[in-house]
């Protein structure tokens, strides 16, 4: 299968690429700029690295030719909401053309449920509409009803590896500049996931996409530790040992405050149809491990 992967030089996104080229597909990755490191370890790891910039579909069109699947992490955070409806339109334009069904892969995020008041989320459980990022679900359904092949996957909190965006690596960066906030609610707990574990679920779904068309999937382990808990187990990792500093989440910004409330989710689904199972079990389990691939990731970056 060819797979055109959007964004493919972010965090998630390289994991995800590199685990479908390992499993024998055809992936194209696509970034604004095929020279930066990023775009060379895609290259190093059989990805293929394709120019083009998410916000301008003009640019990117022409890697449609020959896909059978479409895999799109990226939220833009210029027009998040935009930038999709674009994609959607792309692809519905592109099966005109040539009467190939693509199979999209759609990313959202247990952020999107906001506050439900609810002790586990799953595929079922509706989002509250007061959610700063509530409109992903809203483009859920019109991915639905846009009659397009595809598969939803809503990932628990991400760590593991270079978490360049992942929430661990902010904690880890904020340690060592030696001022860690925490923000929100001191009791919310998050369901995590290892990127790599992420990765594996990516692959499942596209081992049988026709069977899974139109299928929801959240993705998470069976991680319940406060976030306070994880993030002060981040920043002695990272060998800070003083206090974490408390702030509101509307000071910590708009993903903070999508963020400020218990996520748990369970991932029965995935383990039922996918045949899914973390391989990781915890962050908490090697902190010290995590830490490095991070440390590690900002030395090679530079």
């Amino acid at each position: 299968m060819q797979i055109l992967v959007i964004g493919a030089t972010g965090y998630a996104d390289r994991r995800v690429s590199t685990a479908l080229a390992r499993a024998g597909h055809t992936v194209l990755g696509l970034t604004r700029d095929t020279t930066t490191p990023a775009a060379r370890d895609l290259a190093v790891n059989e990805v293929t690295p394709v120019e083009g910039d998410f916000s301008q579909p003009e640019t990117w069109r022409g890697h449609l030719e020959g896909a059978d699947a479409v895999v799109h992490l990226l939220m833009d955070m210029s027009d998040p909401v935009g930038g999709d409806q674009r994609l959607f339109a792309e692809l519905l334009a592109a099966q005109e053309r040539d009467g190939r069904r693509r199979h999209l892969v759609f990313t959202t995020g247990i952020s999107c449920y906001g506050r439900t008041g609810l002790p586990l989320m799953d595929e079922n459980t509706p989002g509250n509409p007061d959610s700063p990022i509530g409109f992903r679900f809203n483009l859920e359904k019109e991915l639905a009803a846009s009659g397009l092949a595809h598969t939803v996957v809503r990932p628990g909190f991400m760590y593991g590896g270079p978490a360049i965006t992942s929430m661990t690596g902010q904690w880890f960066a904020a340690a060592e500049a030696g001022n860690p906030i925490f923000y929100g609610d001191t009791a919310k707990r998050w369901s995590w996931v290892h990127v790599d574990d992420l990765a594996d679920a990516y692959v499942r779904i596209l081992e049988q996409p026709e069977a899974l068309d139109g299928e929801v999937f959240v993705i998470a382990d069976d991680q319940r530790l406060t976030a306070l808990d994880m993030q002060y187990t981040a920043v002695r990792a990272a060998g800070f040992t003083g206090e974490i500093a408390l702030a509101s989440a509307e000071q910590g910004g708009m993903m903070q405050m999508a963020a400020d409330q218990d996520e748990l989710v369970s991932s029965a689904k995935a383990h039922r149809l996918l045949g899914w199972r973390p391989r990781h079990a915890s962050f908490t389990d090697n902190p010290a491990q995590h830490y490095r691939a991070w440390k590690t990731a900002q030395i090679t970056a530079r």
